[in-house]
């Protein structure tokens, strides 16, 4: 009744624990004990969806046990940095994007054996040209062929049970879509899709200054633009120039009380808020783990 705005939901994207808190105790325990929260973003860098049936199925149902034990909410699973690293869906081979459709339906059979509602990332990259130039638009074919794949995908996801599939655009030509145009008709075209298809839409790749030029309005343009498309959102901290995905204890361009404002102006205040970022394998764990608390206290009180 006083008009004070509803607190944003606020998690975190597990690729942060690649190769460090890799077993469902080990994270749980750290999110809820260490960073206070119950809202996560699974990633399959902590499993890989093409192991044995066997070992899938027992990590899944170790997933879901130590969640629910730990009240924590699994909102989605993203690909990971291992799977993204490949071409997939736009792999210049067929025999390649046809493994890349196979990969996701394993991983979306993962996620339902593990209480996992929406699974999503980036979908591929095309190959770079000889001449290191890169092409304006996707050939129209392997666009369709695009969109093709997505409609199995979304039978194959809604088969599994889940409720949702993601894109999230990329700062990068060769990956599809990288503009809000293109992000518009690919969510127009697999509008009828099984499963709906969802923007997650990332702070750092949104605002990309060597790609978009001047970005002094880049995020709230996507999020204005596609608000009725997207229902999730990563946060990091960046300068524009790169695609950093830092945490909150590095300088850059981020201001998470102008950040929450411009959620709640775009009308995208009702997406969950993922704070995703990596770190070099080499940087000891104590020292993430101080940079996330601090970092997570200062995006709960901004969103909040």
């Amino acid at each position: 009744m006083n008009g004070t705005p509803a607190p944003i939901r606020f998690g975190i994207n597990l690729g942060f624990c690649t190769k460090r808190w890799v077993t469902p105790e080990l994270w749980t325990g750290m999110v809820r004990e260490r960073l206070g929260l119950d809202l996560v973003q699974f990633s399959f860098d902590l499993v890989d969806p093409m192991w044995p049936d066997a070992i899938v199925d027992r990590h899944a149902a170790e997933v879901r046990r130590a969640a629910e034990a730990a009240g924590i909410t699994i909102h989605s699973a993203f690909i990971g940095l291992a799977h993204y690293s490949f071409n997939q869906l736009l792999h210049p081979d067929p025999a390649v994007r046809n493994y890349a459709e196979y990969w996701l339906g394993r991983a979306y059979r993962f996620a339902a054996l593990a209480g996992i509602p929406r699974v999503g990332g980036p979908l591929g990259a095309l190959a770079a040209r000889l001449d290191g130039s890169e092409a304006e638009a996707l050939d129209p074919a392997d666009y369709a062929e695009l969109v093709t794949r997505m409609h199995r995908l979304g039978e194959r996801a809604a088969a599994e049970g889940l409720s949702e599939l993601y894109v999230e655009p990329t700062p990068l030509r060769r990956e599809w879509p990288w503009t809000i145009g293109q992000a518009r008709q690919m969510m127009n075209d697999v509008a009828d899709s099984a499963a709906p298809w969802r923007l997650c839409i990332d702070w750092g790749h949104a605002t990309f200054a060597p790609l978009y030029g001047d970005v002094t309005d880049g995020m709230e343009s996507w999020l204005r633009d596609l608000a009725d498309v997207t229902t999730a959102v990563h946060i990091q901290q960046t300068d524009f120039a790169f695609d950093r995905h830092w945490d909150f204890t590095v300088p850059g361009k981020v201001e998470p009380l102008e950040a929450a404002a411009l959620l709640r102006r775009t009308g995208t205040d009702t997406c969950p808020v993922f704070l995703e970022v990596f770190y070099p394998f080499e940087e000891d764990s104590r020292t993430i783990l101080a940079a996330l608390e601090t970092s997570c206290a200062r995006l709960k009180h901004a969103l909040a």
